[in-house]
């Protein structure tokens, strides 16, 4: 990886958009994926055995149990009339796409963004994504997690060409979760923006993903850049929200989810393989992958991988 380690420190806000539960642990050969993200309902048919946990850690909640913190079935739920309101639906729409990529996986819920009793979503900082990365961080060996997603982003850039915003609390927790086997994958922003990526994604710990199209042409609307940016994934598809609603996604938030769990599968294929050697066979097995704008991208490719 060719990012540059960067180390001060400025608060930020993020800016985004009953199945059976296991109640202790995983105990399965199957690796779990961790996503943080707003709220599910976990009574989508696919996700039936396959909702390991779920997790509520929110700054000011409120979580089911009128607390800011809840664990176990339920707690990353939230009534009917808010969960499809201000973008509360993102984190079925999410889980659905991962398991959609790779169903010989776990989903542990965290859900990180809390609501104001009309529904409306709370301004929620850093220390939700800290403290929900030392969670993982905590508990990754109870629940066999083996990859995080976070489809939530900042695009409060700092000014001039390192505009990546300085948080070294939140890359010493990613640098800890690398250091034993586990990816970020973090969104590279949807604003056609070709020489920024979105906060945390421009963070060197991180793997940064962008969005490409089912051409396998780079997606106009993603971010890039060259230094920062690790691969690209499938981001305009097609996905399912509460209720098991339908609907077309086109984003990066959905380019992470099949970047981890494509990233599940070979590991789970090759499990003798440590992160760097993971992270080297993907990027030299991937696809070249290209718009008008920008050249030289590298579309994940799992058969590529699997045989590489």
């Amino acid at each position: 990886m060719n990012k540059k380690i960067t180390t001060a420190f400025v608060a930020l806000l993020l800016v985004v958009p009953t199945a059976s539960h296991a109640a202790l642990k995983n105990t399965s050969l199957e690796p779990t994926l961790a996503i943080l993200d707003t709220a599910i309902d976990t009574s989508l048919p696919s996700f039936k055995g396959k909702i390991i946990q779920e997790v509520c850690l929110l700054e000011r909640g409120p979580c089911p149990n009128g607390s800011t913190y809840m664990e176990g079935p339920g707690a990353a739920s939230m009534p009917a009339n808010f969960i499809t309101k201000n973008g509360f639906d993102h984190g079925t729409q999410m889980t659905y796409l991962a398991l959609a990529n790779n169903p010989n996986m776990k989903v542990l819920f965290i859900r990180i963004i809390g609501n104001n009793p009309d529904g409306i979503r709370q301004v929620a900082t850093e220390a939700a994504v800290y403290n929900a990365l030392q969670w993982v961080i905590d508990n990754k060996d109870k629940y066999n997690i083996k990859a995080v997603t976070m489809a939530q982003a900042s695009s409060n850039w700092v000014a001039g060409a390192d505009y990546c915003p300085k948080t070294p609390i939140t890359q010493s927790k990613i640098q800890t979760l690398v250091a034993s086997n586990i990816p970020v994958f973090l969104p590279a922003g949807n604003d056609f923006n070709y020489t920024k990526l979105r906060w945390p994604a421009c963070l060197p710990e991180s793997i940064a993903i962008g969005a490409s199209m089912p051409s396998k042409a780079v997606a106009v609307y993603t971010n890039y850049d060259a230094k920062l940016i690790d691969f690209f994934a499938l981001g305009t598809t097609i996905t399912y929200g509460p209720g098991n609603v339908k609907a077309p996604v086109a984003g990066t938030s959905a380019s992470i989810q099949a970047a981890a769990a494509t990233w599940l599968a070979i590991s789970s294929a090759k499990p003798g393989l440590t992160y760097s050697q993971m992270y080297d066979l993907i990027s030299r097995t991937s696809t070249s992958i290209s718009n008008s704008k920008i050249k030289g991208g590298k579309l994940i490719n799992l058969q590529g991988a699997l045989n590489g």
